[in-house]
């Protein structure tokens, strides 16, 4: 099995229990909160990291930031929404120094609300492009 089809399997499964920890969460328990944001940040790195292992095996090559493979994936049609996947990877960078209550139920709101359908439709769209 070649690298993107490797990286697909892993970010679906990253995928799935992410999906899991948001079924289970609710905002009054501050460690599924927790779990559910480190899920976050594990999915959105196979997320950018797929991307880049599809790219690299199409040839494209030079793509070393999320920010760069995310650039491409909208250029790609990949990704519709280039606005929303930069926050995605802004609120993922602020996931590492959260000391806020307020901001952790915020990240928590977006990844429930609109993060786990952009990662859901991206996986999609990779699945298409390479034929699964």
């Amino acid at each position: 099995m070649s690298e993107p089809y490797t990286k697909v399997n892993n970010f679906t499964n990253a995928l799935g229990r992410l999906k899991d920890g948001i079924a289970k969460y609710d905002e009054s328990d501050d460690l599924l909160r927790d779990g559910v944001i480190q899920r976050f940040e594990f999915t959105f790195e196979l997320a950018w990291k797929t991307l880049k292992a599809v790219f690299e095996d199409e040839g494209l090559t030079g793509l070393n930031s999320p920010k760069t493979v995310l650039r491409e994936a909208f250029s790609a049609e990949l990704i519709k929404d280039d606005e929303l996947w930069l926050a995605m990877l802004n609120d993922r960078n602020s996931t590492a120094h959260i000391y806020s209550e307020q901001l952790a139920i915020e990240i928590c709101r977006n990844i429930e609300e609109k993060y786990v359908i952009a990662l859901v439709h991206l996986l999609e769209r990779i699945k298409t492009r390479l034929g699964e």
